[in-house]
């Protein structure tokens, strides 16, 4: 089999693999002390552990989803009748009114103030020249026209106070983690295992543990938990798969040497835990003894550089926080994407040496 031909199917395996883990991941990530997750982010059952983290019902819930009219079609059709054809909304307020009282001496009102002549100065006129009087016409005045005052009609205050009931915070679904993401995460993984370790025996452990780690890195990443249904079949795991692989020929480590392995990096991180209970979680002890057994199929010297690259990137992405202020220097993160992280390079290192 050629290398490239053995590259591409394990990344073919590793995205395979990766598309399987939504369900176990979204099922698994919730705090300590509860239940793992039996519901789906709607609210439907959700059996199994491996596939999408969505149900079969909301697949066919979206699958059947009507489609509605956008915003643009909607104001079409209400907008089919011409503005000229349509009543503005002052026009249909002033129909729509009552008559006013003071509508009858509006009139009285509109007439211009040259022509309101009183009856004192037609009596004295008379008295003055009663021949002018009767010869002179008289003087014809231009009516003004009419100023017409605009009305306003009051708007009676409310009197019903408005209710207003508080919004009940509503609880967010959890989002599940994203398929391709994962999928591309574990192909991407599985394939640089197959560049460094080549056609040997160990090669098909790898790519059988690759899929739990990703899950594990997930899980306590965004829960900051690593379950005991996962951490401690994996170690087994790791230590039955590669018995089997030293009774193969062609492999190029020793089985022994990955059982010390486990069994010394687990008692490092066991005494960590016993000095330090707040920053060391358990988990990661019980996590420590799988990723011993795999670093130590290689020797010491993988599990030593294994174990400073999971340090060294935990330090760098706590600093990292720290710089920017998302957190303090007691703040308390998840330490298994780091301790998986490291084991992942040093078994690149070590395979590639060996």
């Amino acid at each position: 089999m050629s290398h490239a031909l053995l590259w591409a199917l394990a990344a073919l395996w590793g995205a395979a693999a990766g598309a399987t883990l939504p369900r176990a991941a979204y099922r698994f990530t919730v705090p300590a002390g509860e239940h793992w997750r039996d519901r789906c982010p709607r609210g439907h059952a959700l059996r199994g552990w491996l596939g999408p983290a969505r149900c079969a019902e909301c697949a066919r819930a979206d699958t059947h989803l009507p489609e509605r009219p956008n915003a643009a079609e909607a104001s079409h059709a209400a907008g089919a009748l011409p503005a000229a054809e349509s009543p503005s909304a002052a026009e249909a307020l002033h129909a729509a009114e009552p008559p006013d009282a003071a509508e009858p001496s509006h009139a009285a009102e509109a007439l211009p103030a040259a022509e309101a002549v009183s009856a004192s100065d037609v009596a004295s006129a008379s008295e003055a020249s009663p021949a002018a009087e009767a010869s002179a016409e008289p003087p014809h005045v231009a009516p003004a026209p009419p100023t017409v005052t605009p009305r306003t009609t009051p708007s009676a205050p409310s009197t019903s106070t408005p209710r207003t009931t508080p919004a009940l915070p509503t609880p967010t679904p959890p989002q599940p983690p994203s398929a391709p993401l994962l999928s591309l995460a574990t192909a991407l993984a599985c394939a640089a295992l197959a560049v460094t370790t080549g056609a040997r025996p160990e090669l098909a452990v790898w790519l059988l543990l690759v899929p739990a780690g990703v899950l594990l890195a997930v899980i306590d990443f965004r829960v900051q938990r690593l379950p005991d249904p996962l951490t401690l079949p994996l170690a087994a795991a790791a230590l039955a798969l590669l018995g089997l692989a030293a009774l193969l020929p062609g492999h190029a480590g020793h089985w022994l040497t990955a059982l010390y392995g486990a069994l010394a990096l687990g008692a490092g991180y066991f005494v960590l835990f016993l000095i330090n209970p707040a920053g060391m979680g358990f988990g990661d002890v019980k996590l420590a003894v799988g990723m011993g057994a795999v670093l130590g199929w290689y020797g010491w010297a993988t599990v030593l550089l294994g174990t400073f690259a999971g340090f060294l990137l935990g330090a760098l992405y706590g600093g990292a926080l720290v710089v920017v202020r998302r957190a303090g220097r007691k703040t308390a993160i998840a330490f298994g994407p780091f301790l998986i992280a490291g084991a992942f390079l040093g078994l690149l290192a070590g395979a590639y040496a060996a």
